[in-house]
């Protein structure tokens, strides 16, 4: 009998939850760290901060953990896989000099420019008179975002000199070191997901993306509100291109710096009106609000594919990600207040992923303020899936409870 093998997790958010519902289908005991009161009714949580990497090592040594996926943007900007990748430790995860630019929106920029890949016209600013110059003169919309994702509003699209100015004054004064200025690109956004070991890649997914609060794309801009997977605008000409002129010119530039990256690097791309991209962003894993979209089509057995990265064996055994033919269709659900009593959750069908919900003293789900839970949805068909993921969705009630209502709204036949 093959041994059980112990798999240590860092993070606390969906994408932690929903990579855990994926390792439980192995043969392996899961901890997290630090996790939440969510996540500790799949897994056993360690009260181990993300930060606190001298620690998470200490536990992997005294218990002794065959692998750690750090899938936190806090724990690798804190170079947790430098450290166990000089102790000996198997880790799936960057190092903090090669996931720079997927943390830091500014070196990503850079590094943009730097490697001629295409990308809207952007300015960098660390003092507030030189940026609000710039915007006086700048095409409107621009996009206005903070260096690094942050728990409070991060970003903006703005349609004039007047609501620009005050976003950017409103980050200074809340001490941000730099902002981000963009030109807006009207199009279609999607991510494009690849699996490496820092010297080869495969492609993992591609994601359709909503990142606009409301429905039909107005209110705030976010992180992410919902996605389907797969995303059939996107042409296998298409995919190819960014294989070739995005990943392999970035991997071969972390290479000759001697920081291979290792891990799922993520892709925010715009398709345009002309069928042509232009890359916005990077990210250092899956998105919380596409994680289990994706990780529901992967055949492959994640604990095999990880270890493969992390040991360097992944050019070797694998020739490409075995991916089903089935579809995703996910929705964030959010609260405006915290505290409300959510109901309904039994009768969903869909995959739940939780983004840190507690329970009352009556064992009920009470709401936080601000995302609360994925819903995802797979089914043989986008059509099918998006149908029956809004029919769960509408079993779930609570007070203000909010969403959007057109996620892959215009999917017929696929």
């Amino acid at each position: 009998m093959d041994k059980t093998k112990k798999v240590l997790i860092v993070g606390n958010s969906a994408k932690e939850y929903a990579l855990i519902k994926k390792f439980k289908n192995y043969n392996c005991e899961i901890f997290v760290a630090p996790g939440n009161s969510a996540i500790s009714e799949i897994a056993k949580c360690i009260d181990i901060r993300e930060e606190n990497v001298s620690e998470l090592l200490e536990f992997v040594l005294e218990n002794d953990i065959d692998l750690t996926v750090a899938s936190s943007e806090v724990s690798i900007k804190n170079d947790v896989a430098g450290l166990f990748q000089a102790n000996g430790q198997l880790i799936f995860a960057p190092s903090k000099l090669s996931s720079n630019f997927a943390i830091s929106r500014s070196a990503g920029k850079k590094f943009l420019y730097k490697l001629r890949i295409p990308t809207p016209r952007f300015a960098i600013f660390d003092k507030l008179p030189l940026a609000l110059d710039y915007l006086k003169t700048a095409s409107m919309p621009q996009v206005i975002r903070t260096d690094e994702n942050s728990l409070t509003a991060d970003r903006l699209v703005c349609t004039t000199f007047a609501n620009s100015k005050t976003f950017v004054e409103d980050l200074f004064c809340r001490n941000e070191n730099k902002v981000v200025l963009e030109d807006y690109v009207f199009g279609h956004e999607f991510t494009f997901y690849v699996i490496t070991d820092g010297y080869s890649a495969l492609p993992l997914a591609v994601v359709a993306n909503y990142k606009f609060a409301e429905t039909g794309d107005g209110g705030l801009l976010t992180a992410g509100i919902g996605s389907y997977t797969p995303d059939y605008k996107i042409s296998k000409d298409i995919e190819s291109a960014i294989m070739q002129d995005v990943v392999s010119r970035v991997l071969d530039a972390l290479q000759r710096k001697e920081s291979p990256y290792l891990g799922i690097l993520g892709i925010d791309c715009v398709l345009t009106e002309n069928n042509d991209f232009v890359i916005l962003d990077f990210k250092p894993f899956l998105s919380d609000h596409d994680a289990e979209a994706v990780l529901n089509l992967v055949d492959e057995n994640l604990l095999t594919l990880f270890e493969a990265c992390a040991v360097g064996s992944f050019a070797d055994d694998y020739e490409k990600i075995d991916i089903s033919d089935f579809s995703s269709v996910s929705c964030v659900i959010s609260s405006r207040a915290e505290g409300k009593i959510i109901k309904g959750l039994e009768l969903v069908e869909s995959d739940i992923s939780n983004f840190g919900l507690k329970k009352n003293k009556y064992l009920e789900y009470e709401t936080i303020k601000g995302k609360n839970l994925v819903i995802t949805r797979t089914a043989k068909t986008l059509s099918r899936a998006r149908r029956h993921l809004y029919e769960d969705i509408e079993q779930i009630d609570f007070d203000g409870k909010k969403y959007r209502k057109d996620i892959c709204e215009q999917v017929e036949n696929f």
